[in-house]
This record gives structure tokens, sequence and C-alpha cells, in this order.
């Protein structure tokens, strides 16, 4: 597929990385050469030095024929002119913008063909909100993924010594819990100096303390998995009450002013260290939300606030080294769980393992949302995992047994690489609006299935995966290819 990027800032990094692992024709547009001359020594793709509003340079970039552009430069002005011209005058097939602004409602007429022609807005400081909501909703959850329109999820947990299913083999799980329909589908175990492992999951695979586990099920079952998990037998589960969140710029503010919409639920602190920003923050935010000037590496302040009370402890600043040592801070003064947001990819990597229960990245938060219109196929939903590594896809069956490798066909028969995990089916899902003509039908409750190996596929599934690995994409998309004589 060729793409082009606008903008090589964060979040133009990190999609141009993730896109050109999958060999894409990649061209990244910047105002910047130091930016692109670092992007073209790293990665293999083409830069053009401009500014993506201008129809010459866009042309350079060769937007005639091109299949998706992504604009995410810093000015939401710049991306929506982007895309309005590489529609007008390039007639670009999929044009994506980065918008941060709340103003723009998906279904807004601003952002139809007659306005500034774009197809999808993508705002992260939103995808990361509603990242860290699914966090306080599954307190026993390192993160939170859901597909076929949030009826299935995918979630971590880190296994607990004493909770029911550490010590077992996952086929031992499976018969001590039969009433609970999950998979687990991939375990990413420590090593003493080294990173964590990959460890492919069957019957015989051992769940042990420490363990990541990724399970996918039904989001209705969720909650008890994960405590089986993570929940020592007898232990009661204790939701987020208290949380404090470090930074108070658009995350801070958007995370605190949708948690405060439910009176009495949360009680919420902002710590900021821009006393306007502070004044700012005071006055467009409920008076439940206590908004604090100061330093978060102020061990005293952080005393004095009962940091060692709170459930949820979040560093959303824009300072990295900031984020990291004001968790690690809470963390040994008693706070229940950390969450820093970092930037760097480098740094990412180093907190993995460490006192900092989650280590978030905005870019890899936002990632799936583009990923899913640079697949082939009839992928519905993407989510990017392990920091960019591996991977889950939510796609759709077409066709019949004529014109498809998997539709009436057994899972078993399914020609995947070893390493692919089948984690669940959706079956019964209206993809299409229902014709008016027709009779009426009544509806139909769609079902969550998890497949064993003479599940046949039918038409319309939509099939989770699971890949550890994103050079595995290629294989499930050709899989589920139909054929020219399907229509």
């Amino acid at each position: 597929m060729k793409i082009i990027i606008l903008g090589a800032g964060r979040v133009g990094y990190s999609v141009a990385e993730s896109l050109v692992s999958e060999r894409n024709d990649i061209t990244v547009i910047d105002t910047d050469s130091r930016r692109l001359r670092e992007l073209q020594t790293r990665f293999d793709l083409r830069g053009v030095l401009g500014n993506g509003t201008d129809p010459a340079v866009l042309a350079e970039a060769g937007a005639r024929d091109t299949d998706l552009l992504i604009a995410c430069a810093a000015l939401d002005e710049t991306n929506l002119v982007c895309c309005k011209v590489a529609h007008m005058m390039f007639n670009v097939p999929t044009r994506i913008a980065r918008v941060r602004s709340s103003e723009f409602e998906p279904d807004s007429p601003l952002l139809g063909k007659d306005g500034f022609a774009v197809d999808r807005i993508i705002c992260p400081e939103e995808s990361l909100t509603r990242y860290i909501r699914k966090l306080i909703d599954y307190p026993e959850s390192l993160q939170v993924r859901e597909f076929a329109g949030g009826r299935a999820c995918l979630a971590s947990a880190r296994a607990r010594a004493g909770a029911p299913a550490v010590g077992l083999r996952i086929g031992e799980l499976r018969d001590s819990m039969p009433e609970l329909a999950m998979r687990l589908v991939a375990i990413y175990r420590r090593f003493a100096e080294e990173p964590d492992r990959f460890v492919r999951c069957d019957g015989m695979t051992l769940i042990e303390p420490g363990d990541e586990v990724f399970v996918l099920a039904a989001r209705a079952h969720l909650p008890e998995i994960l405590s089986t998990l993570h929940r020592p037998r007898g232990q009661q589960a204790k939701p987020v009450r208290r949380i404090m969140i470090v930074g108070g710029g658009r995350v801070g503010q958007r995370l605190a002013s949708q948690l405060a919409q439910v009176p009495g639920q949360f009680n919420i602190k902002i710590l900021e260290e821009n006393e306007q920003r502070c004044t700012e923050l005071a006055s467009v935010l409920p008076s439940e939300v206590l908004v604090l000037h100061g330093d978060s590496t102020d061990e005293d302040l952080l005393g004095d606030e009962n940091v060692e009370e709170v459930d949820l402890f979040l560093a959303l600043t824009d300072d990295d080294e900031d984020n990291i040592m004001s968790c690690l801070l809470a963390k040994r003064m008693g706070a229940t769980r950390v969450l820093s947001l970092i930037n760097r990819r480098t740094y990412a990597d180093l907190m993995h393992g460490t006192q900092i229960d989650i280590a978030l990245s905005p870019a890899q938060a936002m990632l799936g949302e583009l990923l899913a219109y640079a697949r082939r196929g009839d992928v519905q939903a993407v989510h990017s995992l392990r920091r960019g590594v591996a991977e889950a896809l939510e796609i759709v069956a077409r066709g019949d047994r004529k014109s498809s490798r998997v539709v009436g066909r057994r899972v078993e028969e399914l020609r995947l690489p070893s390493e692919v995990h089948i984690g669940l089916i959706v079956r019964g899902l209206e993809d299409t609006p229902p014709d008016p003509d027709a009779p009426p039908r009544a509806p139909v409750e769609p079902q969550v299935i998890i497949p064993r190996s003479n599940t046949v596929i039918e038409s319309n599934d939509h099939v989770v995966f699971f890949l550890p690995n994103k050079r595995l994409v290629r294989d499930v998309e050709k899989l589920f290819r139909v054929s020219a004589t399907f229509f």
C-alpha cells in the first residue's frame, strides 16, 4: 500500500515505524529537515520537505497514486486542509486527520465530502483517555482492548501467587472452570536480566507467578477471568476510587472531566506544576476535582496528600523523566497502581518489569485506529501490543466454501502459521443495515464462540487472532482474501 504521512513528530514517527515494518511504500512530509533526515536514516522510507497543504508538495510526495493519507501534523488546521487538498486535487481514496479539538464530531458535515473531506478523525488525547478508563473499569488488568463493537475483549493481567489460575496448566484451568468461556492466547514470562520472553500457549503450558497473561473472552466474563489470574483466593475485589493525576494538560483535564461526570464515584486530585494552568483547571473542572499546585516529585507533598491511599496514580505530563520519577516515588510510598506516560520508546522498554505497573506510549494507544486502514481484506479492528511487536486482529470471513479458504472449513483445516492463535469468533453481527422493504425479523443476539479444532467458520463470522509477531499479518490477510468468483 502507498501511504503519505504528514508530520514527522511523535505520532508521525510511530506511525511510520509501524507501517514501514509491514512493507508499505511510505512517504513522510514535514517542514523540519532534521526530523526527515532522522526518519530516512532509521527507516526505509522517502522524505519530502515542505508544507503538506501545498498541492505541489503533495504532488512531489506521489499523491496522484496514493492509497492512504494520514495527516498528523501539530496543527489541526494543517491536517484538515491537507485532507481537503488531497481529495479535491488528487482524489486520494482514504484520508485520516489527527484533530485535537473536541468541536469536530465524527458525523459532522464539516468533515464530509463538501467540507474538509476527512474519512476518520483521530485524537490521541481521546484515545489515551479511553485506554485509561478501561484500566479504571478493570483494575486488575494491564490493558483491555475491545473487538466486535465491545462484545469481546482482549485483556492482559499479571499472574499473582495465590490466584486460582496460577500454578495450573492451561488445560487444567479449562477443566476446573468450564463455565468461563475464554482463550489464553499468550504468556510473556519474566527472566532475570533479560527481556520478557514470549511463551506460546497450549494445554500443557504452566501459568507461573509474574507472567503477563493475555486472554480473549466475552466482555461479560472479563472481571471473573481477571480475578482468577490476579486476585488471591478469598481476597475481595478493590475498585478504583481514589485517583491522583499528575499533569493538567489536555489528557489530564479530559480524563478528570470525564471521571467527574458521575458525582461521588471517584475522589480525584490533579497535581500541576504551573500555577497559571492550575487556575485555568480550577475554573473549568467540576468542583469535585481538587486541583493542587506543586512538584510531583516532592515527597513531602505526596505524603501530605496521602498518596499511600491512592488506588491509581497517573503521571501524564509531557516530561518522560518527571513521569517516571514521580511514579517510582508514589509506588515506593504505597500507591496501589501507577501508570507513567512515556513518549520515548527506549524509556518504555527500560521501564518494563520495574515498579511501574504500566508504561504507556501515547502513539501506541491510538496506533490500532490507524492500522485498520492499512490492512488488506475486511479488517475491522487492529490493536498494537507489546510496544508494537505483537498484534491482535479482527477480520471478517466473507464468501462461501468455493470462493473462500476459510468459510465452511473447520479450524483445524485452516492453513495458518503455528504461532498464530485464533482467540474467538463473534457470530451473528449485522454488518449491513436491514432492507426497509424486507419483512421484519426478530433480532438475534450475537454469539461469542471460543473455537475448538472442529468449529466450522461461517460467512460473516468476526474472527479475532493474536499474532506474537507482526510479520504474520500478511499470512492471515491472504488466507481470508476472497477469490474473484465471489461478488
